[in-house]
C-alpha cells in the first residue's frame, strides 16, 4: 500500500477528519526596467498592474512586481537588469529603447516585453536576430508618421519644405526613412538633421533657416529636459511651426504633438505578459503597433509664433494647453 493511502486508511480508522492540502498557487515574478518615463512612472506602473489584474493576477496572491529605474542614467541599466534576473523574474517588462536594449543584451532566455520602443526590430537585431525571447509594443507606426505630417499640411496647406530633426542612435533609422518617404508622397521636400550635442542643435536651427525650411518635424525622443528646452526655444526663436513625437514637447511649450498613448501601451503589455505566463513563446507573439494616440495643441505657443490653429484641429485635440 502506498504511504498516502496508508495514512488515509489510518485516519479513517481513527475517526480523524480528512484534510485536503491545496497545492500552493504559483506566484509569478514580473520585473520592470525603466530608463526614464515619458509620461509618469507611477501612471505607467499602475496601467501595467491594472492590466494584469484584469487578466486575473493579484499582487501578493499570484503575482509580485520588482522595479528598477536608471533615473535617466543609462549606465545604471545593466546593473538593474542583472538585479531583476537575480531576483528570479519570470518576465521582464522594459520601458524605452535603452532599457530594452540592456535587457536584450543581458538575457536570451527570460522573456522580454518591450514597451515604448520606436523600432523593436533594432533591439532584436542588436541582441542577435535569432533571439526568440522578445516581443512587445512599438511606439510608432507608418500611420502615426503620416498623421503628424498631415497636421503640418493642415496647418499650412501651402507648405513645401520641412526639416526633420532626429537624434538617431540606430533605433530610428527605419522611422526616418518612413518619414522622408511619406513626406515626399505628400509633396514635401525634406532636409534631415541629426542632433547629438547642444551645439549641433543650435547649428541645426541656424542651418534649416538658411535652407528655407517652413516647418519642423521633431522625430527624436524626449532627449532630457535641457536639450528639449533648447529645441523648443530655438523653434520659437525661428518662428517655425513644429510637430513633435512626444507629448512632453507640447506640454513644455511646443506647438503640437501627436504621440502614442503610453499608458495604453502598458495596459496592453499586460496582455502579452499574460500570454507568456500561460506558456506562449515570445517569438510566436507579433510585435504590436500603437492603436491609441493623443493630440496635444498649445494655444499659447501658437499665439507667440503667430500661427493660427484651425478650429477643426483644436476640436480634435485630446489636450489643449493655454497657459
Amino acid at each position: 500500500m502506498r504511504r498516502r493511502d496508508l495514512c488515509t486508511a489510518l485516519a479513517i480508522s481513527a475517526g480523524l477528519p480528512l484534510v485536503r492540502v491545496a497545492a500552493e498557487a504559483r506566484i509569478y515574478r514580473v520585473g520592470v526596467l525603466e530608463t526614464v518615463s515619458t509620461t509618469s512612472v507611477a501612471t505607467s506602473r499602475e496601467a501595467l498592474r491594472r492590466g494584469l489584474q484584469e487578466q486575473g493576477y493579484l499582487e501578493e496572491q499570484n503575482l509580485v512586481f520588482e522595479y528598477r529605474s536608471a533615473d535617466g542614467h543609462v549606465g545604471r541599466l545593466p546593473g538593474g537588469v542583472n538585479e531583476l534576473l537575480g531576483w528570479g523574474a519570470d518576465v521582464l517588462v522594459t520601458a524605452g529603447t535603452q532599457a530594452s536594449r540592456a535587457a536584450a543584451t543581458a538575457t536570451a532566455v527570460i522573456p522580454i516585453v518591450l514597451v515604448g520602443v520606436s523600432n523593436p526590430a533594432s533591439i532584436i537585431n542588436h541582441a542577435g536576430s535569432s533571439r526568440g525571447n522578445i516581443t512587445g509594443l512599438s511606439l510608432t507606426s507608418h500611420q502615426l508618421i503620416v498623421d503628424r505630417l498631415q497636421l503640418l499640411k493642415e496647418l499650412s496647406p501651402s507648405l513645401r519644405r520641412i526639416a526633420i530633426v532626429v537624434r538617431d542612435d540606430g533605433n530610428l533609422a527605419d522611422a526616418v526613412t518612413d518619414i522622408i518617404s511619406s513626406a515626399r508622397q505628400l509633396g514635401f521636400a525634406t532636409v534631415m538633421y541629426e542632433i547629438t550635442t547642444g551645439k549641433t542643435i543650435e547649428l541645426t536651427f541656424s542651418h534649416l533657416l538658411n535652407e528655407h525650411c517652413e516647418a519642423v518635424y521633431v522625430a527624436s525622443g524626449p532627449l532630457g529636459p535641457a536639450k528639449r528646452a533648447e529645441i523648443l526655444a530655438l523653434a520659437a526663436e525661428a518662428r517655425l511651426p513644429a510637430v513633435y513625437s512626444y507629448r512632453e514637447f507640447a506640454v513644455g511649450g511646443g506647438l503640437m504633438s501627436l504621440a502614442a498613448d503610453e499608458v495604453d501601451l502598458f495596459r496592453r503589455a499586460a496582455g502579452l505578459v499574460d500570454r507568456i505566463l500561460k506558456g506562449q513563446r515570445p517569438v510566436d507573439i507579433p510585435i504590436e503597433e500603437p492603436s491609441k494616440f493623443g493630440l496635444v495643441v498649445n494655444l499659447k505657443a501658437a499665439r507667440e509664433l503667430g500661427v493660427p490653429l484651425p478650429p477643426a484641429l483644436i476640436a480634435r485635440a485630446d489636450e489643449v494647453i493655454d497657459d
